[in-house]
């Protein structure tokens, strides 16, 4: 259960910030849909604005990385920070954008192998090496 309210529809359109901000999601996104997280940042006017306008021109503008890179970037520091909300709300956008069931479980075991090698070199504070240094 969510500690903040989440906002409806009628809420978000008496509020000209918040229904400027709803209508860009959906303008963007070709969708009517607004997430729990946008409608629990509406209580945050300011931090709703500018979270969309961050996440949009990451997420959303054209560079150097494809859509499904990034979004499949998104859930594996999404399941680092062990965020639940984002792990799915950022799976179903990489299946939409084309992620097959075996890229899944491929992302998957490579997270897993580099929580595990993570872990090991952490634990036995290697120095980096001299070759690797940028």
């Amino acid at each position: 259960m969510a500690t903040v309210r989440l906002w409806t529809d009628a809420e978000a359109d008496a509020d000209p910030r918040v229904k400027a901000v709803f209508d860009d999601i959906r303008a963007v996104r070709r969708a009517d849909f607004i997430n729990n997280f946008w409608r629990a940042l509406a209580n945050q006017p300011t931090v709703l604005e500018r979270t969309w306008a961050d996440l949009k021109q990451v997420m959303a503008a054209d560079g150097a990385l494809d859509p499904l890179t990034k979004e499949l970037i998104y859930i594996a520091v999404s399941t680092a920070n062990g965020c639940s909300y984002c792990i799915h709300s950022h799976t179903a956008v990489a299946r939409s954008k084309g992620m097959t069931d075996a890229q899944y479980g491929e992302l998957l075991a490579v997270i897993g192998m580099a929580n595990h090698t993570n872990a090991l070199v952490t634990g036995m504070q290697v120095a980096v090496d001299r070759e690797f240094q940028v």
